[in-house]
Order: C-alpha cells, then structure tokens, then sequence
C-alpha cells in the first residue's frame, strides 16, 4: 500500500529571549542557524521523496 503526501505543514516556534539578555547580533546569528537547519532538513525530505 503506497502513501501519498500532497500538502507538507512546517511550522516553528522560536521563543525570544526577554529584552536586554541577549545581543542584536546574537540573535540574528541563531535565527539564521534556525533558518539553515530547517532548509537542510526540508532538502533531505525532497531528496528522499525524488529517490522514491
């Protein structure tokens, strides 16, 4: 029996830190670490759907 994904639903939820504890700059850098690990993730998810 095969299974067909149509629609795939990403969501995240990222929890700022309070203002004053952290730095512009460091919360910038783990934004974009955030945004990089969830596109390496939804690569390999389309990589294994063409291998299908």
């Amino acid at each position: 029996m095969a299974i067909e994904i149509q629609e795939l639903h990403i969501r995240i939820n990222v929890e700022e830190e309070p203002a004053g504890q952290s730095t512009t700059e460091s919360r910038s850098e783990e934004r974009e670490q955030i945004i990089a690990d969830v596109v390496e993730k939804v690569m390999e998810i389309l990589s294994k759907k063409e291998e299908r």
